[in-house]
């Protein structure tokens, strides 16, 4: 089992950057690895449920989601 961190940068101006530190946790952990998600810069403002909700990646649910369900898989959020 590795120990994987994920670096999020990006916030509401790129919303599907904003979502893909999650979906790759989200799949790290389905493949049994352990995943921190580090939010930096405007990936800080996620945390804000409002923004979270309303950052919709192309082809993925909204961040609001992912996290949710990243939070549900035991990846742990570093802010």
């Amino acid at each position: 089992m590795a120990k994987l961190l994920y670096v999020g940068s990006h916030g509401v101006e790129d919303p599907t950057r904003a979502g893909l530190v999650f979906v790759a946790a989200n799949g790290a952990r389905d493949a049994g690895h352990e995943a921190t998600v580090a939010l930096v810069g405007d990936g800080v403002l996620l945390m804000k449920e409002a923004i979270a909700a309303a950052t919709i990646p192309v082809g993925w649910p909204p961040v609001k989601e992912l996290l949710t369900t990243a939070v549900g898989k035991g990846v742990v959020l570093r802010v």
